[in-house]
């Protein structure tokens, strides 16, 4: 599974996404303050109990989304228990694919073209597979060629 963006978790704990954003938040709240059913072997367990369930740095990045260091410690902490519970990393990923989906303005793209004359102009965002083609543009200062019967005379 891919780690949760650190943007994301601060957008959403920050409140952004109106409705659905608050239910995105509220999702992984109940979904990380489920009990952490971590897969051991027998006798393997030292250790395990210093394994964060992520509940902590939940709390911290609603208490200051802005703060980027609080989003990666949650983002790392769900990615840890999502390999140590498989239960956990199903929800996870659900709730991941759901929350995607969710306007938080991460990435926003505001373009601007001003002054002079543009010949083409392509403008977004995550743009993958595009193919151009065009014809070479007259020399600079060049103009034209019409397409006149020539004179008779």
């Amino acid at each position: 599974m891919d780690p949760v963006s650190v943007g994301l978790l601060a957008a959403l704990a920050g409140g952004a996404g109106g409705e659905m954003g608050k239910q995105a938040w509220a999702g992984l709240s109940a979904l990380v303050r489920r009990p952490f059913r971590h897969a051991v072997a027998a006798g393997d367990d030292a250790g395990l109990s210093a394994v964060s369930s992520g509940v902590a740095e939940l709390v911290a990045l609603e208490q200051a989304p802005a703060d980027p260091t609080r989003g990666q410690l949650l983002s790392t902490a769900l990615a840890v228990r999502a390999a140590l519970d498989a239960d956990f990393r199903t929800g996870l990923q659900q709730w991941h694919d759901t929350a995607k989906l969710v306007r938080t303005g991460d990435g926003d793209v505001h373009n601007s073209i001003s002054g002079g004359h543009q010949h083409t102009a392509v403008q977004g965002r995550d743009f993958s597979g595009l193919t151009f083609t065009s014809h070479a543009a007259p020399p600079h200062g060049s103009a034209p060629q019409e397409n006149v019967p020539p004179t008779q005379g």
